[in-house]
């Protein structure tokens, strides 16, 4: 199967929202809510942001080989790529996969392809319990991301990841800001530094908070013991009238990345704009949309396809600036448009 062969059979299987474009920049399915196109113009705000950074060529270099490789929360990847969490999938993409079924093939697919997935979560428990479950058959190697619920569903849901096999778990803060989890009782969204450092620590494996959007909120989470942070403004579907990620990237990597982990997600679509996310300061990228493609257009084969895609476009673009292994990457390949 090629890229295109994907794309092509995408088309016919998802929908209404998601068009499954040759270039996904948030254009086509633009304030769609609760759908792919988010709130406003902020999808697109995302992808145009990495478009107006711009790399460093430098080809006066050793003719080396490139790798990729990298270790990160215990998880050896084969690139610096996480497919990023996706829920309610018929909801957003048609009647195709529901979330089972979709996790189901994303989370193989990636551990297949030498990668990880983080995974979704939603209203019915079954959601989580299947993606867990399919992490731990896979050997732990995903990440299952849970909401911020109240006390007592938050740590039934950590307590049944762990059992499961997962080594690594997280949260997306920024759900909060999404209407199912709005006048729940007891209540869920929000949850205080005192509150998130209980979390951590009744979680006891490597932690990673998402939703990162200011230098303070990764000082906040440095302050509650996560192990890493996603920058990331929930792909503009929690709030319109936030910057793009890769605006405020570079602010949160240099305060907090000596000290956690930083990853970003938003509008990421090739290996070029992965090596300007990590030239900002993140260790590695979320990509969502792209995988979403990937599942529908070709299940666990589609899932290499992309992902043996973007790593390649990462080795090429290092390359052609003249670094050959991730730890030699600096800011000072990229020059901001």
């Amino acid at each position: 199967m090629t890229y295109q062969e994907l794309l092509s059979a995408a088309r016919d299987r998802v929908g209404p929202y998601c068009k499954a474009c040759p270039v996904c920049d948030g254009r086509a399915c633009r304030g769609v809510i609760p759908g792919p196109g988010g709130r406003g113009t902020i999808a697109e705000r995302n992808y145009f942001a990495w478009q107006e950074i711009y790399l460093n060529m430098d080809t006066i270099c050793p003719n080396v080989p490139v790798d990729t490789r990298t270790t990160l929360f215990g998880q050896a990847l084969a690139a610096p790529i996480f497919a990023g969490p996706v829920g309610a999938t018929k909801l957003h993409y048609g009647d195709l996969y529901d979330d089972q079924a979709y996790n189901g093939l994303l989370v193989p697919g990636c551990a297949g392809a030498g990668i990880a997935a983080f995974t979704g979560d939603g209203t019915d428990p079954a959601v989580f319990a299947a993606a867990v479950e399919t992490i731990g058959k896979n050997g732990g190697q995903g990440i299952p991301t849970v909401k911020p619920w109240d006390h007592d569903t938050l740590f039934a849901k950590i307590d049944a990841a762990k059992a499961a096999g997962a080594k690594v778990l997280a949260m997306d803060i920024d759900a909060a800001g999404l209407p199912f989890l709005k006048g729940r009782t007891p209540p869920a969204g929000s949850k205080t530094v005192a509150e998130l450092r209980e979390i951590v620590r009744y979680a006891g494996v490597p932690f990673i908070i998402k939703g990162i959007m200011t230098v303070r909120g990764a000082e906040k989470a440095l302050e509650a013991g996560a192990a890493g942070i996603v920058v990331s403004n929930h792909g503009g579907r929690v709030l319109d009238g936030t910057p793009a990620t890769a605006r405020v990237l570079p602010a949160i990597a240099q305060a907090v990345g000596g000290q956690l982990t930083v990853l970003v997600d938003g509008g990421i679509r090739s290996g070029a704009d992965i090596l300007k996310a990590l030239a900002l300061g993140a260790r590695a990228v979320l990509i969502a949309r792209l995988y979403v493609t990937a599942v529908y257009g070709g299940g666990q084969e589609g899932v290499r396809v992309l992902t043996e895609r973007l790593q390649g476009e990462l080795a090429d673009a290092m390359a052609m600036c003249g670094v050959h292994s991730l730890a030699e990457i600096s800011a000072k390949l990229v020059t901001q448009g």
